[in-house]
C-alpha cells in the first residue's frame, strides 16, 4: 500500500486543543480475567470529573474471544485458556512479550469518535515502527497495523457511557505459535509479525517508552512530564 492509499483506513484524529495528560499506570504482567473486570468498574464509575487513564501491561497466554465471535476461528487451544468477552472483533492471542495497552478514555470529553480513537492507536503503532525503519500500515476494513501480509499489532474496542476500553496489543518479543491454534481476528492463515523479526525493539519496556509519546500526541494529549 502507497503512502497515498493510507487513508483508506482510519486516521489519526486532528487534536482539538492539547487536553492535560492521562494518567499512564505502567502494572507488568498481569492476569486477563481481573484486569478486564478493572477495566469494567473503572468504566462503570467514572463521571465527567475521572481523569483518563492508559495501561501499559503484558498478560500470561489467553486466548480472548469479542462478544460475536464464532468459535469456529479457535481451532486448538490446546492448554490456553479462553476467554469471551465484552470487546468487538473475532479472536486474538496475549501473551508474554506482547505489549497490551489498555487507553480508558473519555471520548466525548476527547471530542473523539470510535473511528478517530482506533485510528489513533494505529496511526501510533505506524510511527513507533518508522522510527525503526519498519514500514507499517493500516487496512480497510480490517482493524489493526501491518507489515507487507503480515499482522504486527491487533486493535479491538468498547465504549460504554462514552468511556473506551480494551485497547490495542502490539506483538514486541513472544512466541507466536499460539497464532497457529487460530484463525487470527478471523482470517483463516493470517501470518502474525513482531518488532523483534523486523529490526525493531525485542523488549516490552523499550516498546512501551516509545509508543507512549506517540500514542499521547495522537489522541490529542499533553506529553507526561518527568517529575
Amino acid at each position: 500500500m502507497s503512502a497515498a492509499a493510507q487513508p483508506a483506513c482510519a486516521a489519526a484524529p486532528v487534536a482539538r486543543g492539547v487536553r492535560p495528560a492521562p494518567l499512564i499506570r505502567h502494572l507488568g504482567r498481569v492476569p486477563y480475567e481481573p484486569t478486564w473486570q478493572r477495566m469494567q468498574q473503572f468504566t462503570a464509575v467514572r463521571d465527567a470529573a475521572t481523569a483518563d487513564e492508559i495501561w501499559f501491561l503484558e498478560h500470561p497466554p489467553v486466548f480472548t474471544l469479542g462478544m460475536n465471535a464464532s468459535r469456529t476461528h479457535l481451532l486448538d487451544p490446546g492448554d490456553i485458556a479462553v476467554v469471551q468477552i465484552d470487546r468487538g472483533g473475532q479472536v486474538t492471542y496475549h501473551g508474554p512479550g506482547q505489549l497490551v495497552v489498555y487507553p480508558l478514555i473519555d471520548l466525548k470529553r476527547a471530542g473523539l469518535s470510535i473511528r478517530d480513537f482506533v485510528g489513533a492507536l494505529e496511526q501510533a503503532v505506524i510511527a513507533l515502527a518508522r522510527d525503526y525503519g519498519i514500514r507499517a500500515e493500516c487496512r480497510r476494513g480490517a482493524p489493526g497495523v501491518y507489515v507487507a501480509q503480515a499482522k504486527l499489532a491487533s486493535v479491538g474496542v468498547r465504549v460504554r457511557r462514552n468511556g473506551s476500553y480494551h485497547g490495542l496489543a502490539l506483538n514486541v518479543a513472544l512466541d507466536l505459535e499460539p497464532f497457529a491454534r487460530i484463525n487470527p481476528c478471523g482470517y483463516a492463515g493470517l501470518r502474525m509479525t513482531q518488532l523483534s523479526e523486523l529490526s525493531g525493539p525485542a523488549s516490552v519496556a523499550e516498546a512501551a517508552r516509545v509508543l507512549e509519546p506517540k500514542l499521547l500526541a495522537a489522541l490529542g494529549f499533553a506529553p507526561v512530564t518527568a517529575a
